[in-house]
């Protein structure tokens, strides 16, 4: 299977989109491809992948991020493969509002097991999927930021982003 790579140059450094069909696999602050293969399941690791210039109503929604409109990258389809607490977990985070972040506490509530914050860090973690499925919108219960694969400067920048 073939995919589709494209480096995006945004306000907070380069994007790389890693999408097949129109549907984003893994998605990340890197300019460095192999940052993203990793985090995609092997059963859906593509064998191939062509560099694009565009990728349509992918691009159209990061470009509407950062223009101030954070609402496409929500419509935007993801696959990511694993147990089914964590893919609950991951449609679950594309429900909280920007500018509304939640505590690990209340994503774990959210995701359906309130004793359950750990896994619900640990999907964090594990999302592929950056922007689109919207990780960084879980702050610690003190408020702090905690922790971002993209490093807590990027979390920091688009928190501010979308608190407008």
């Amino acid at each position: 299977m073939k995919a589709q790579l494209l480096l995006m140059s945004t306000p907070d450094g380069p994007f790389t989109i890693l999408a097949q069909d129109g549907v984003v696999l893994a998605s990340g602050w890197t300019a460095d491809p192999s940052e993203l293969t990793g985090q995609i399941h092997p059963g859906l690791r593509p064998g191939e992948v062509e560099a694009v210039t565009d990728l349509g109503p992918i691009s159209r929604a990061v470009e509407a991020f950062y223009a101030g409109d954070p609402g496409p990258a929500m419509n935007v389809p993801v696959r990511q493969k694993s147990g089914p607490f964590r893919a609950h977990a991951w449609d679950m985070l594309r429900t909280v509002q920007p500018g509304f972040p939640v505590t690990y506490t209340e994503y774990a509530d959210l995701s359906g097991n309130p004793k359950a914050v750990r896994a619900a860090a640990s999907a964090c973690a594990f999302n592929a999927a950056a922007l689109f499925v919207p990780c960084h919108r879980v702050i610690r219960t003190d408020g702090t930021l905690g922790g971002f694969r993209w490093g807590v400067a990027i979390k920091e920048s688009l928190l501010a982003r979308e608190a407008g």
